[in-house]
């Protein structure tokens, strides 16, 4: 095991209270931070070099202590913006202030913990994993007999694993701590000092990580069974069933691109506030959680046709080659983000077994287009408010935002000629009773598309448009309208 010594830094200041002499050792993973060293810099390698997963193997196959040393070699994380358990922070800095000895004691490796120390400064000693012994348990527990020669000592952790620990100590600090630490605690009658739990609602985090909001893209799964006029009780079981499963699969990508993009989501400034960044949610829950929604997506997919099975695993390859890669190449990204959208198209096309219709292909990838353009320009007038020139992890200036304004506005000018040359088309007015009354939607799509791109120019549009339209009032009217005509043509 390997003790790294540094300097003790202590802040200055009054006494409050009496020098308590028993040294306090302090966990890391999910206790001082509200996330997993091992897991966020594993992502990390495995956003650059997704490959690097086999390697993973290879060296867990040596131990998880190996595992642990390695990946820290080839990790660089930001730990100035990792997320602090604020509360439990501050109660550390008052304890170093009276002059309690501080120990940070953690399974995550050497490399990774110093960083962490050194940021906060009040720890007299850091016992981590160095490649040979992983610190984590018993193992931890001896680190700390070691260190403090069998006397009292008092611990602060999270986890299960922890409780070992904690039945030697003198007394137990618990936070953030996993479901039944507290009761098991308890039950088995040791001291518990103090609990600091600062996590909000488990039920509205994950729904905010599954953004099941998002689920209203997948409305466009429909737009198959109002243009085909395929109006039926099975067409709109099975539509209902591919709108299910879509929505799993996409929320299990949410929660994958999430976890590859913690670095870069810290830096936003709304993005911040995303359950995995801001350590709502634990890094852990969040792979178990895509998981399990990957498998229930696609167990309700195979319940329908071949077609639709293929274009929901063509959307995830989309997605993870966005996630990995694509989406740090200017205009690419865009151009994949606007096919994400056109493919729930084909796919609710493929769900009820109805032939795609080029004049739809055509008018949903410009459209998709202009609003993936919308979101770009969003986030640079966002970069351009923090006196920033570059967005992180993305390809693109603060001056692009000219340019990409304006290709966003031509691609949802010519999505509106695409749907006016299709309206003219004697085969596709054919299959309307009342085809004049289309001509409606041409005034309708301008509106919307002009209305969304002057609040992106005013700095008023959320960082997705989509959601910024089902809270926007006029969006809402325009919707509505536009279906009625829609109606009432055919």
């Amino acid at each position: 095991m390997n003790i790294e010594n540094f300097q003790e830094q202590r802040q200055t200041g009054p006494v409050s209270a009496p020098r308590d002499t028993a040294p306090l050792f302090v966990d890391l993973d999910g206790t001082l931070i509200k996330t997993d060293l091992l897991i966020e810099s594993a992502f990390f390698l495995l956003k650059k070099q997704p490959w690097m997963l086999l390697v993973m193997l290879y060296w867990l196959a040596f131990g998880k202590a190996r595992l642990k040393e390695e990946i820290a070699l080839r990790s660089a994380l930001d730990f100035s913006v990792l997320p602090l358990q604020k509360e439990f922070v501050e109660f550390l800095h008052n304890e170093a202030r009276n002059g309690r000895t501080l120990y940070l004691a953690t399974a995550s490796d050497r490399r990774l913990a110093l960083p962490v120390a050194e940021r906060l400064g009040i720890f007299k000693q850091v016992l981590a994993s160095d490649g040979q012994h992983n610190l984590k348990g018993k193992k931890k527990l001896e680190a700390i007999l070691t260190c403090c020669h069998d006397a009292a000592f008092d611990y602060a952790g999270n986890a299960r694993v922890d409780l070992e620990i904690w039945a030697k100590a003198r007394r137990a600090i618990v936070v953030n701590p996993d479901a039944g630490v507290v009761s098991t605690l308890k039950k088995r009658r040791y001291v518990v000092q103090q609990i600091f739990d600062d996590r909000p609602s488990t039920a509205k985090t994950w729904m905010r990580a599954l953004r099941v909001h998002q689920w209203a893209k997948n409305a466009l799964l429909g737009v198959p069974i109002l243009t085909a006029h395929a109006f039926s009780f099975s067409a709109i079981a099975e539509m209902a069933a591919a709108f299910t499963a879509f929505g799993l699969v996409a929320s299990a990508t949410y929660l994958l691109n999430d976890l590859l993009d913690l670095v870069s989501d810290r830096h936003h400034p709304r993005k911040c506030k995303r359950p995995f960044a801001a350590g709502d949610i634990g890094l852990a829950s969040g792979i178990l959680g895509m998981t399990v929604t990957f498998a229930l997506g696609f167990a309700l997919a195979v319940q329908l046709s071949d077609y639709f099975l293929l274009t929901l695993l063509g959307y995830l390859a989309l997605t993870i080659s966005y996630s990995f890669y694509f989406k740090r190449i200017v205009l690419v990204d865009v151009l994949l983000l606007a096919s994400l959208y056109t493919i729930r198209i084909v796919a609710g096309a493929y769900a009820i077994e109805v032939p795609l219709s080029s004049w739809l292909l055509g008018f949903s990838m410009f459209i998709f287009l202009s609003l993936a353009l919308v979101k770009r320009c969003t986030e640079l007038l966002a970069m351009q408010r923090l006196a920033r020139d570059t967005m992180k992890g993305r390809g693109y200036r603060v001056e692009d935002y000219p340019m990409l304004g304006a290709m966003g506005v031509a691609a949802g000018y010519i999505s509106i000629l695409v749907l006016a040359l299709f309206i003219s088309d004697p085969q596709s007015a054919s299959k309307y009773t009342y085809p004049v009354l289309l001509w409606l939607l041409c005034p309708l799509m301008a509106y919307w598309v002009s209305r969304l791109w002057l609040k992106t120019s005013r700095g008023e549009m959320h960082d997705d448009p989509l959601v910024f339209s089902l809270k926007d009032q006029a969006s809402w009217m325009v919707f509505i309208v536009m279906m009625m005509v829609t109606l009432v043509s055919i």
